[in-house]
């Protein structure tokens, strides 16, 4: 077996996907002309042409603009179960999704259309593809500190079924502490705790997120690396920072993939995994970040083990399944 196709042969978990970011263009034509709403593109390849964005809020202009064609709660199913035949494919067998209820709420949809719409399809990837997963509810941090605690008042009916709160969207200008009181409130609801940190943001992003939000987990955090001091704490600590490499590609946080931090955090022993963030606007899914990172790093056969590891232990399953996952993976031999 050549590390392409332990990369396939792999049990991995996904930790860092949003499911607005996974809407290919032929499901976004196909639902804006089911539900008769007017886009503008005339074709799919016009849409397609549209999500060579050239930076972050370019992406999130054509991202906010897609996600306007979701109304009803098939169209979140479909949505969902585009995304569960991926994971399939590349043989994610746990993923812990983000999804943006404000991209909604701000539409007119009530929380529980889209919510039901999610949820439908995490039974049915259960049920038919044997993957497990979790819903993770985000705030978008461009928004106000009003909002999310008016959004985290709408999730509470739904808590049981949402294991985390975290936080999206834009960082720059909109650092964590701008949040630590609804992630308490959160908290104190009963939500794990993650956070967007680090990517475009300063180090100091990853302190707020760490000190003040208390989170679980860090998403993406590779800028910890400017600061000696964080990153002995992350180690340490072994925090777990979910990184996305084509994201990081697309949106020139590195402007080469031989360029990418990935490889020097974990030998420097950081509990970092890969992740695919907004796959159908970044250039691919989980196999694909790998094959990427492989190609532009010589990643070792002990390297990429460790990185799937590393996504179980990082992620909010139980420890016998963590346990379970990690010998999987150690048996497998190229």
């Amino acid at each position: 077996m050549n590390h392409l196709a332990l990369i396939q042969a792999m049990p991995k978990a996904e930790l860092h996907v949003h499911i607005e970011g996974t809407f290919e263009p032929e499901l976004m034509f196909e639902i804006a002309q089911r539900n008769h709403i007017q886009i503008p593109y005339q074709n799919i390849e016009e849409v397609r042409q549209a999500y060579n964005f050239h930076n972050l809020q370019s992406f999130l202009d054509i991202y906010y603009a897609g996600a306007k064609v979701l109304i009803h709660e098939q169209d979140f199913y479909d949505l969902a179960w585009a995304y569960f035949k991926k994971c399939h494919a590349d043989h994610v067998v746990h993923t812990e999704i983000f999804f943006d209820p404000q991209t909604h709420t701000e539409r007119g949809i009530a929380f529980e259309t889209f919510f039901n719409g999610f949820q439908r399809a995490c039974q049915d990837a259960k049920s038919e593809f044997g993957i497990s997963s979790h819903l993770i509810m985000c705030f978008l941090r461009h928004l106000s500190e009003q909002e999310a605690f008016e959004t985290l008042e709408q999730a509470l009916p739904f808590k049981d079924q949402i294991i985390a709160v975290g936080l999206d969207s834009s960082e720059m200008g909109h650092p964590p502490e701008k949040f630590q009181r609804v992630f308490a409130a959160a908290a104190e609801a009963g939500f794990l705790l993650v956070a967007h940190a680090g990517e475009e943001g300063p180090p100091e992003y990853v302190w707020q997120a760490l000190d003040l939000l208390k989170v679980n987990r860090i998403d993406h955090g590779v800028r910890s690396e400017e600061d000696s001091q964080l990153l002995a704490r992350l180690a340490k600590e072994q925090m777990p920072l979910t990184v996305c490499p084509l994201s990081n590609l697309k949106l020139c946080v590195v402007d080469d993939m031989q360029q990418h931090n990935i490889q020097r955090l974990l030998q420097q022993g950081l509990c970092v995994m890969v992740n695919s963030d907004d796959p159908a606007y970044f250039g691919g899914y989980m196999n694909d970040n790998f094959i990427a990172i492989q190609n532009a790093l010589n990643l070792s056969e002990a390297e990429l083990k460790q990185l799937a590891v590393n996504s179980f232990n990082a992620s909010f399953i139980s420890a016998a399944e963590k346990k379970h996952w990690a010998e999987t993976i150690a048996k497998l031999s190229v």
